[in-house]
């Protein structure tokens, strides 16, 4: 009878916990700069937080989608939580260059980043590129 009582107890317990466990983080998303990419979830969201705005930006689509835009170079993190607060979404977000179709052409301390598709032509920087450079060169 103990042994029984117990082994009930043990498999309320694992039920309970199963309850309470925090979700587990989504895979890592990498965003390619200036371009969008779309997060599906798994249920509603009801608030959206990205860690550094200046790096990614997240605007809803419907309650099950949202579109993240790379807006600066660097990782960042996306938390989406449900209406309850809990966390349908806590995910890192690497925002990238796009290397195989762009060229960065270093003069002295001037630097040009140029989008070869097809032709090169020289491409749209951002005010959060514009910093990270500066940062970058300030740093060497």
């Amino acid at each position: 009878m103990a042994v029984q009582r117990s082994s009930v107890l043990i498999a309320v317990l694992l039920a309970a916990t199963s309850l309470i466990t925090p979700a587990r983080a989504a895979a890592d998303i990498e965003v390619t700069m200036n371009q969008a990419k779309i997060v599906k979830l798994s249920r509603p969201a009801d608030t959206i937080v990205v860690g550094n705005p200046a790096i990614a930006d997240a605007s809803v689509q419907d309650a099950s989608t949202i579109v993240l835009t790379g807006k600066g170079f660097g990782v960042t993190n996306l938390v989406v939580l449900d209406q309850e607060g809990s966390p349908i979404v806590d995910a890192q977000v690497t925002v990238v260059r796009q290397a195989a179709s762009s060229v960065r052409i270093y003069r002295r301390a001037e630097v040009q980043t140029m989008s070869c598709t097809p032709y090169c032509e020289s491409s749209y920087k951002s005010e959060a590129e514009k910093s990270s450079e500066a940062e970058m060169s300030a740093s060497k």
